[in-house]
């Protein structure tokens, strides 16, 4: 099975992910090839995510699911297939009717779209919290700096730091860099926002904080979400699918409470006994 399952929503009204209404084709790949080396990380992969939705990919290490969403952020390229995202694609263009790879300036247009908070926080350590949110969004955007600030309050608010706004990064715990992270992703107002294990590098006793905020962000905004973690319970509570990888291919998908109660395939058990 390479496409998981799609819900169609209401009309989404709020304009966190632009005019497209809730459940219409936000991400696509379409027979997405990578390969590192002799090795094939992703292979002819098929999948898409619906707006508003939230869809986390599992499955053991170099399953391919980090690849995913390196391809999205164009850190990496595909060897074969198409990225689409909200209808443009992502590393092609069109030419005088031909597909053809893109230039520079239309990937940055079309990353515009796409935010992704990382396993590490890469804040910039010679700037304050505010600041750390709204340099993208100024020199990237074009935002007017008091918008940007207005914005940027509000989101770290959003995220429970208030009281930090004036601290550097060195100041900060690990789970409040992080925090810091996810408000810098959503000061871009992306379309689609990814997260890439943004506990793993957090002593445990700061990931359950972590998890609340971004528990409070899937079910308070109507932001798209494509999220890879080894947090079960964490995936159970959020997502709308569940995508189970193995080999760069898509072995089940189905709803959290399909595939963590009643998985169909072997390895899907296999994998969620040595995680749960």
């Amino acid at each position: 099975m390479q496409t998981p399952p799609t819900n169609d929503g209401g009309t989404n009204d709020s304009g966190t992910n632009g005019t497209r209404a809730n459940g219409s084709e936000l991400v696509r790949f379409d027979k997405v090839t990578k390969r590192f080396g002799g090795t094939t990380v992703l292979d002819r992969l098929d999948f898409s995510v619906s707006t508003g939705k939230h869809v986390t990919l599992i499955g053991p290490s170099g399953s391919g699911k980090t690849t995913i969403l390196r391809l999205l952020m164009t850190l990496v390229r595909p060897d074969e297939g198409t990225i689409r995202v909200d209808g443009d694609y992502l590393t092609h263009e069109e030419r005088g009717g031909q597909l053809v790879k893109a230039g520079d300036r239309h990937v940055r247009e079309v990353r515009k779209k796409i935010g992704m908070v990382f396993q590490h926080f890469n804040l910039f350590p010679n700037m304050k919290v505010l600041r750390n949110v709204t340099e993208a969004p100024v020199h990237v955007l074009g935002l007017d700096k008091d918008e940007a600030e207005q914005r940027g309050r509000e989101l770290i608010e959003l995220v429970g730091l208030t009281e930090q706004l004036d601290k550097y990064p060195s100041q900060l715990s690990g789970g409040q860099q992080q925090r810091v992270a996810i408000a810098r992703a959503l000061a871009m107002r992306p379309q689609v926002l990814l997260l890439d294990e943004v506990t793993s590098a957090l002593d445990p006793e700061l990931v359950a904080g972590v998890l609340d905020v971004l528990r409070d962000i899937a079910t308070t905004t109507d932001i798209t979400m494509l999220v890879v973690t080894h947090e079960m319970n964490f995936a159970r509570d959020i997502s709308d699918a569940v995508l189970m990888f193995d080999q760069g291919r898509i072995v089940e998908s189905g709803s959290p409470d399909k595939m963590f109660s009643d998985p169909e395939h072997d390895r899907t058990r296999e994998f969620l006994s040595t995680v749960l």
